[in-house]
């Protein structure tokens, strides 16, 4: 047996949004019903070069399939000034559950931006208005890319709104998905006033404001994943129906982590997890529901669920470089 070695343009390539998608939700379902294993996330703190690693391993069944793997993960601000490096950079490990043979080493940066558009598209499947046809993205980084893909597959969208304090950021999305859509720049109210909104920036101090909303849109807060982030004003999360990918992760990292800890939000405002929704346990969006909120935080079981599409895709279709890493 060899292992599969998958570079950022073969995880690119062999990344069908919609199987991924169904993969994610099957993910979100396993970890409901108890038929996944997801460790905490560790972390290495590195103060001596302003970096940590992070590592976030995980197993899901979903019944006709199961898998199994690790991403390994940095943070490391300054890399893009001092070593013309990425800030974030992850390797996957994707193993055979069975005998633990590593199947893949893939480019873990290009995976967690599908699967986080991904997990968007989910949660938007089950929480934005059936006839939405607007979406608007405050953040034109790269994660604003994979939110507009994947949420375009669930909802019919027509126009699209990107908002972004970088002008050039904000012609680059444009530019790049005019064919596909009617996209233009505008305000953040304006983005707000879409029937589905994603937020993708690093921000401490909310800049998404209740008055910047319609009264149906479904906002994905996708930006915060750190203690301190914070990007919606706490009176769309209270008023809102809000849902979230994990209790743990969101409460220390996610987009509730600073009302939650300094107490205007407690779990009596959390509505359900995605996970609840997807299996039925909890409501989707109803004829009742107004603004609606995601809070994504990321979990590994959505790594080695985009790992199990991209492997098999890729063995599928010859793709990748094999190599005897073991030696068996």
């Amino acid at each position: 047996m060899e292992t599969l070695l998958l570079n950022k343009d073969d995880v690119d390539e062999n990344t069908p949004m919609a199987e991924l998608i169904s993969a994610i939700e099957d993910a979100f379902a396993a970890y409901e019903t108890g038929d996944a294993q997801m460790p905490a996330k560790s972390y290495i703190d590195l103060p001596q070069y302003n970096g940590d690693f992070r590592s976030m391993p995980a197993y899901m069944d979903a019944g006709d399939w199961d898998a199994a793997g690790i991403k390994w993960v940095n943070v490391h601000p300054d890399n893009p000034e001092d070593h013309d490096l990425p800030t974030v950079m992850g390797t996957m490990v994707y193993s055979d559950p069975e005998t633990a043979f590593p199947l893949a080493l893939m480019d873990g940066t290009e995976l967690t931006m599908k699967r986080t558009g991904a997990a968007a598209a989910v949660a938007t499947d089950h929480l934005a208005v059936e006839d939405a046809t607007s979406f608007g993205v405050v953040g034109a980084g790269v994660q604003a890319y994979t939110q507009l893909e994947a949420i375009s597959e669930v909802r019919d969208i027509e126009e699209v709104v990107v908002s972004d304090v970088n002008d050039d950021a904000v012609a680059e999305y444009v530019d790049h998905f005019s064919a596909r859509f009617d996209v233009r720049a505008g305000s953040i109210s304006e983005a707000g006033h879409c029937d589905i909104l994603s937020t993708v920036t690093p921000v401490e101090d909310p800049i998404v404001s209740a008055d910047d909303l319609a009264d149906h849109t479904h906002v994905n807060a996708m930006g915060a994943d750190a203690e301190g982030k914070h990007e919606l004003a706490d009176e769309i999360l209270l008023a809102g129906k809000l849902v979230i990918d994990d209790h743990a992760q969101t409460t220390h990292s996610g987009e509730i982590n600073v009302p939650y800890h300094d107490g205007t939000l407690t779990d009596d405002d959390i509505d359900a997890e995605i996970g609840q929704i997807v299996t039925g346990k909890a409501d989707g969006r109803t004829d009742d529901d107004g603004v609606t909120v995601f809070d994504s935080t990321g979990l590994a079981i959505q790594d080695v669920a985009a790992a199990h599409v991209v492997y098999e895709h890729a063995d599928d279709h010859d793709n990748g470089y094999e190599f005897d890493l073991l030696g068996v």
